[in-house]
């Protein structure tokens, strides 16, 4: 992170992410910031609480994917959940704390894939002795019968020899991939505790794990015979020794200090849960119930976990909501204050729209292109066209609901619905998109008063 300065952030988010550079920069700040916090006096550092964020704009602009990019671009522990799918304590339902829980999960599986990839060799080197044991099975027996009735001499030392080169040869053909197509049969490993699912408020969702891991510690492991392909069973056997050779131990504590220290969390329809209780019964019943239970979690606390009890003191928030209905205002004011920060991302232009067909590298554009070209199809589009179906989207957003980005794929799809169901019998062609295909092909959508059949 030394070498990712805001303006190498934002340049970053700017190859995925068209527009939105209030946004862009809030986020690389507040990535920046815990590179700065690292390097201050120990003393100091702890009292340097992250300033969590909320993004407010319509859908479709961008704001789930700032946050899911900035996360990949600092290699941290990053979890997207949905505010609306929280329930007050003492409903039924998932309460706030699970998402800490499931930040943590989402740690170690990080840790462990890294610990993984440092060990690999290793393993893959014990997985091959393995295998060459199962495919020359009387190596060991023999040489344990003739050891029973025969005087070790020169004969057995040239046995082994031979049986040491064709070790060496089988090793080689099985490197080269000529044994591919063997069939061995392997022992796997086989949990015979049942899994258990558990729905119970206060937390107890992690209950059927729990079990599972007291049984599995009560009973014993059971083996299973498998038959598979040479290539099958070395990937199986890799996966055992990887398990055998990494410290869990050690993977949970980085995986804790990393969550603690650098985790995301991504809260998504804020504005869902924002508004007091009303009256009548719904899915509202404990909506401001939701933002209390919120609080403790973003102003910092420790939640309890089968890996340990993880602290939320420095852990960035980055909160998102469209606010078409209700107003950040309409949140209790101890939440408004646990989001200090707050940016604006504006609704998408003909302009942008153009943009987003062309530039980023995941452009649609170019999605397009590349799964057309598996079925031997090379697709080019005019400038004019791509200028054509900007304008519809943007039409069409202004007269139906503003759905933002996501108004393109309807149009592509629509656009490229007869080329990609005709795509495996024309190997070979070249399609162009003119202008002129484009309002053909659109036409129902560019005149029609009724769009209902249209949006998504």
């Amino acid at each position: 992170m030394e070498q990712f300065t805001p303006r190498k952030i934002v340049a970053e988010l700017d190859k995925y992410i068209v527009g939105q550079d209030q946004a862009k920069r809030m986020v690389a700040i507040a990535l920046r910031n815990r590179w700065r916090r690292t390097q201050v006096a120990e003393e100091l550092r702890d009292e340097i609480a992250p300033k969590n964020i909320i993004m407010i704009g319509p859908t479709g602009v961008g704001k789930t994917e700032v946050a899911r990019r900035l996360a990949k671009l600092a290699q941290s522990p990053f979890l997207k959940v949905e505010a609306s799918k929280f329930t007050e304590v003492g409903y039924v339902g998932r309460d706030v704390e699970s998402m800490i829980r499931d930040l943590m999960e989402l740690g170690i599986n990080m840790v462990r894939e890294e610990e993984f990839e440092k060990i690999r060799p290793k393993a893959e080197e014990s997985a091959e002795d393995r295998l060459l044991d199962i495919l020359l099975p009387s190596r060991q027996s023999a040489t344990a019968g003739r050891a029973s009735f025969s005087p070790p001499g020169q004969e057995g030392a040239v046995e082994r020899e031979v049986s040491e080169q064709t070790r060496q040869k089988l090793k080689k053909m099985l490197r080269n991939g000529r044994l591919d197509d063997r069939d061995v049969e392997i022992e796997t490993q086989v949990s015979g505790v049942p899994v258990l699912e558990i729905f119970s408020p206060g937390g107890m969702e992690e209950m059927d794990i729990n079990l599972k891991d007291m049984f599995s510690n009560l009973l014993p492991g059971r083996t299973k015979r498998r038959r598979v392909k040479v290539p099958e069973a070395m990937n199986i056997l890799v996966q055992e020794e990887l398990n055998k050779l990494t410290d869990q131990d050690k993977v949970t504590q980085l995986a804790k200090e990393r969550v603690e220290q650098t985790g995301i969390v991504f809260i998504d329809e804020l504005d869902k849960i924002a508004g007091y209780s009303s009256a009548h019964q719904g899915p509202d019943v404990s909506r401001e119930g939701v933002q209390r239970d919120l609080l403790p979690i973003i102003e910092g606390s420790t939640v309890n976990t089968k890996h340990g009890v993880v602290r939320t003191d420095h852990i960035l928030f980055i909160a998102a909501g469209a606010f078409h209905v209700a107003k950040p205002s309409d949140l209790i004011p101890e939440l408004q204050g646990r989001f200090p920060l707050r940016a604006e991302l504006s609704a998408l232009t003909r302009a942008d729209f153009v943009r987003i067909l062309t530039e980023p590298r995941n452009a649609l554009v170019t999605q397009y292109k590349e799964l057309l070209k598996t079925e031997g199809v090379e697709l080019e589009f005019e400038e004019g066209a791509i200028q054509e179906i900007a304008r519809l989207a943007e039409e069409v957003n202004e007269r139906a609901e503003n759905i933002g980005a996501r108004r393109l794929h309807t149009i592509m799809e629509k656009l490229l619905e007869e080329i990609s169901f005709e795509a495996p019998d024309m190997q070979g062609v070249t399609v162009t998109i003119t202008p002129h295909m484009v309002c053909e092909k659109l036409q129902e959508i560019a005149r029609s008063e009724d769009l209902s059949r249209y949006i998504l």
